[in-house]
């Protein structure tokens, strides 16, 4: 590679930021020093003249992040697109200037860390939501993307104080909700717990100081219980002829308040503020050390979690033990083999599938890689970048129970999960056909929450679909986004099935029967439009979504097969059969109920709406985008609602009277309201308005009867 030389001299605090970070990566080949030093110089003329909210030079937040990668070891491609990650962003770079003066691979890291154009979206919310989509698709083909990102956002939580206070909360709540679960889910555990505690920091900066006051004073109040346990456990180790490295940790302040916050405990209350770990060299030895730390201090019953044998998802690997220690006090070990550690402090970062000597996937990664794939398959189901970042976020919350199939097969989801979760996790087709759930051998409900530890096995049927209502309850993003898909595909469906409904009667005075719809008039009309990819299916889903009129492309079909009449008459009129169904729907501005005159008006993107035919709504419509309608095959058990309008003068009882009167007549009252007490401005009258369900308009007219012969009553009107 050529040498790049700088333009832009360094001021003195950018000056001795490069040499913290050349210091840093000194563990790299010369050559990838080289590519490190010229993209810091090339970042630093980028981002000339640009300052941080600080007043810093701009330069010194990638050299800050690309420093961060460094002190987690990464290659020099990642720290050089950490210096890098904003110069497509906040300069005039182009990806091709990038691509020219370093290499695709570079170029296409640092694209998928830059945000999307605004200007295309209509909101902020889509905005950014589309950005997220973008990024996590980049990481997906290169996990170095997420890993610089998070290195970013972990400088910008640590300078987050010369931010205005609205955007601070908005970020450190971004960061809680998203790049600390995924920091956790690609196992930067470090990383994890400093987020959290940085976005504490931001969003209670009160509790915050009150609680690190705490705890330093409790540091000096328990330190020699911390010393003791630490001699105690050497000596026992040292005994049991088990070599062992022993660290002592705090508990982040985040975890501590969220503890206090779900079990009402005050600081003073919460007794398992220290944890220690004891490291080991092998898998056996790890097991021996928690039979020795057991013969010293008694375990807490139900306290023990082996996720050597069955690792978290992320990868990482531990026992987890709780012990009753001095003074009764709780004390939480996690007992692990060096690798082992290396990767819960590393995650991907530490074993990852970029090494330049071609090493085998390790457990961090292989989960990651079956995370990301998963994430792959949300994106391909979900309609739009607010929903698929919704699936994401429900996937990233770190919470997890351990389930088997009846073959042994460990599935590890959400906490809450339920055997609709199972058995979208186990495929998506077992997902969609599901009809039952026997848990641990017994039958339970769909809805019924699992725990860790349970056998489920998932019944299914090929004639059952999804329920639409499973979404009240389901937990994994991808059960939530397979139902979705399912509920779009057969709402595809039903409009598919409309629009040849609709073309059909718009053709039927125009062309002989033989010709309707036929494979070569549809393909002559497929080859007069401007999109040659758009099968004829999609032109029906079109019409049947009220996108496309019938009229228009009934004259089209009509003109491509020689007729030259136009006129289109005597349509068949659309049949509603009462219930809301597929893409036909009653109107809410005028409730039709059977019995009623009624016409369907093409709602684009709603399909049919059925009104009155003497409602506003319709009578205001083009009519290019009415039809006429009938009732047909009426349900006589199906309630319609409906409003009524009633004035009376007021009297003791007349309330109780009305109510006795329509519940008489076979109505179900749903709600009432009294606007006024006055009607017509004359004292001693009254307005209600009830909404009731009907079956028909027959039934409205017996129930209207009703009320009228109550005596108080002037006037009965249908809203």
């Amino acid at each position: 590679m050529k040498k790049y030389v700088g333009k832009i001299p360094y001021d003195a605090v950018s000056q001795a930021a490069k040499d913290k970070l050349m210091a840093a990566v000194t563990y790299l080949k010369p050559e990838d020093v080289a590519l490190i030093e010229h993209a810091c110089d090339y970042a630093n003329d980028a981002h000339v003249g640009q300052t941080r909210q600080s007043g810093e030079a701009y330069i010194t937040h990638p050299i800050a992040v690309a420093t961060e990668l460094a002190y987690w070891h990464m290659d020099a491609i990642s720290i050089a697109s950490g210096l890098m990650h904003d110069v497509l962003e906040d300069t005039g770079t182009t990806k091709l200037q990038l691509a020219a003066e370093f290499d695709d691979t570079i170029a296409d890291i640092v694209d998928g860390l830059s945000k999307l154009e605004k200007l295309e979206y209509s909101s902020k919310e889509e905005h950014q939501a589309e950005s997220f989509r973008k990024m996590i698709l980049a990481m997906i083909k290169d996990i170095r993307v997420i890993i610089i990102k998070l290195s970013d956002r972990l400088h910008n939580m640590r300078t987050l104080g010369a931010v205005r206070p609205d955007k601070r909360r908005r970020i450190a709540n971004e960061t809680l909700e998203i790049y600390a679960q995924l920091a956790n889910r690609i196992g930067l555990n470090e990383v994890y717990r400093e987020l959290q505690d940085l976005a504490f920091k931001s969003l209670h900066p009160n509790r915050y100081k009150v609680l690190t006051r705490a705890l330093e004073a409790s540091r000096r109040n328990r330190r020699d219980v911390v010393g003791k346990v630490l001699t105690t456990f050497s000596q026992c180790l040292v005994a049991f002829n088990i070599e062992a490295q022993i660290k002592g940790r705090e508990k982040n302040l985040f975890s501590i308040h969220s503890k206090m916050l779900q079990k009402n405990l005050r600081f003073a209350e919460v007794m398992d503020i220290y944890g220690f770990r004891v490291i080991v060299n092998n898998v056996p030895t790890c097991y021996t050390a928690l039979g020795a730390l057991h013969s010293i201090y008694k375990p807490k019953p139900g306290k023990i979690k082996d996720y050597i044998a069955i690792p978290k998802n992320n990868g990482y690997q531990s026992i987890h033990t709780t012990l009753v220690g001095p003074y009764g006090l709780p004390i939480e070990v996690q007992i692990r083999t060096r690798e082992m550690d290396e990767i819960a402090e590393g995650g991907v970062a530490s074993h990852w599938m970029y090494k330049s000597n071609g090493a085998s996937f390790d457990a961090a990664s292989v989960r990651t890689h079956q995370w990301m794939q998963n994430i792959l398959d949300l994106q391909a189901e979900s309609d739009n970048a607010i929903e698929f970042l919704e699936h994401v976020k429900v996937d990233l919350f770190p919470d997890e129970v351990y389930l088997f199939s009846p073959k042994g097969k460990i599935i590890v989801l959400p906490r809450g999960a339920t055997p609709i979760d199972f058995a979208y996790a186990v495929h998506t087709d077992i997902g969609n056909h599901c009809v039952a759930a026997r848990v641990n051998n017994n039958m339970v409900p769909l809805r019924t929450v699992l725990n860790t530890g349970d056998t489920i096995e998932i019944i299914t049927s090929t004639k059952s679909n999804p329920n639409p209502a499973w979404l009240n309850f389901v937990v994994s993003g991808r059960a939530r986004s397979g139902i979705r898909a399912w509920i779009k595909t057969m709402n595809r469906h039903d409009a598919v099935v409309l629009g040849e409904s609709l073309l059909n009667k718009a053709l039927v005075s125009l062309l002989p029967k033989q010709l309707l719809l036929s494979e070569e008039l549809r393909d002559q009309y497929l080859s007069q439009l401007a999109h040659k990819n758009t099968n004829f299916e999609d032109v029906l889903y079109e019409v049947g979504m009220g996108r496309l009129l019938p009229v228009v492309v009934a004259k089209d079909l009509a003109k491509l097969a020689g007729e030259t009449s136009y006129e289109i008459s005597n349509i068949n009129p659309v049949k509603i059969y009462g219930t809301q169904n597929g893409n036909i729907n009653l109107a809410q501005c005028c409730r039709p109920i059977p019995g009623d005159a009624i016409r369907a008006q093409l709602a684009e993107n709603q399909g049919i709406l059925v009104h009155r035919d003497q409602c506003a709504t319709i009578l205001s419509i083009d009519a290019d985008h009415q039809l006429p309608a009938n009732w047909d095959l009426i349900d006589t058990e199906q309630l319609y609602p409906v409003q009524l309008q009633i004035n009376a003068r007021d009297k003791q009882g007349l309330l109780a009277a009305l109510a006795s009167a329509m519940s008489g007549a076979g109505a179900n009252i749903l709600s009432v309201e009294t606007p006024s007490t006055s009607v017509d401005g004359i004292e001693g009258f009254i307005e209600f308005r009830f909404k009731l369900e009907v079956k028909n308009l027959h039934h409205l007219q017996k129930v209207s009867k009703a009320i009228e012969q109550i005596p108080q009553v002037r006037k009965v009107i249908r809203a």
